[in-house]
């Protein structure tokens, strides 16, 4: 069910109702603690230090309405969140956006995240942008997983690029045409 706002989704018969709709300032706290979480104990981002709420304020505000940001809610509770951001800052690689979606740690495996990005997808579509990319670290195999189910294809994979808890990590780069 859809309104205004949102949308509505059901996950599984057990969960109750969850809610997609554009994040507000409102929403900044909450997805700092989830993204936050993954920080200090993932390698699905490769910050290594936490992000300040004043930081992701200024972020959510950069992305204003051309970049969509959209959280997941259940009863009132951020669960969730997604979001598309620049791809790179050069004029020709405009018509192509670099995805993000994380839910909350607890909640993993409850198809969460298939609803973001379902509902980002489609809003990416509408605001005319041409492909999007998912920059995944390779060791994250769930999520690359979601990405090949919504059609997303594998189109580079860049080895040691990265370094996190001692290790070094391989990235995925996977891309949807819109």
């Amino acid at each position: 069910m859809a309104n205004s706002r949102g949308k509505d989704f059901r996950v599984g018969d057990a969960n109750p109702c969850i809610r997609i709709r554009p994040a507000t300032e409102a929403d900044v706290s909450a997805i700092n603690s989830i993204y936050n979480y993954y920080v200090a104990n993932s390698t699905c981002t490769y910050q290594t230090e936490a992000e300040t709420d004043a930081a992701r304020l200024e972020w959510l505000k950069n992305h204003g309405t051309q970049y969509p940001v959209t959280i997941a809610e259940d009863g009132g509770q951020v669960v969730g969140w997604a979001s598309v951001s620049m791809f790179r800052p050069r004029e020709a690689y405009r018509p192509t956006v670099e995805n993000a979606v994380y839910v909350r740690h607890d909640l993993l495996g409850r198809g969460i995240g298939k609803m973001l990005m379902i509902d980002l997808i489609e809003r990416t579509r509408k605001a005319g942008f041409h492909s999007i990319m998912a920059v995944i670290s390779a060791e994250q195999e769930a999520s690359v997983r979601l990405h090949e189910r919504l059609g997303f294809e594998k189109v580079a994979h860049l080895r040691q690029v990265g370094r996190k808890f001692d290790s070094w990590l391989d990235v995925v780069y996977m891309q949807l045409m819109l």
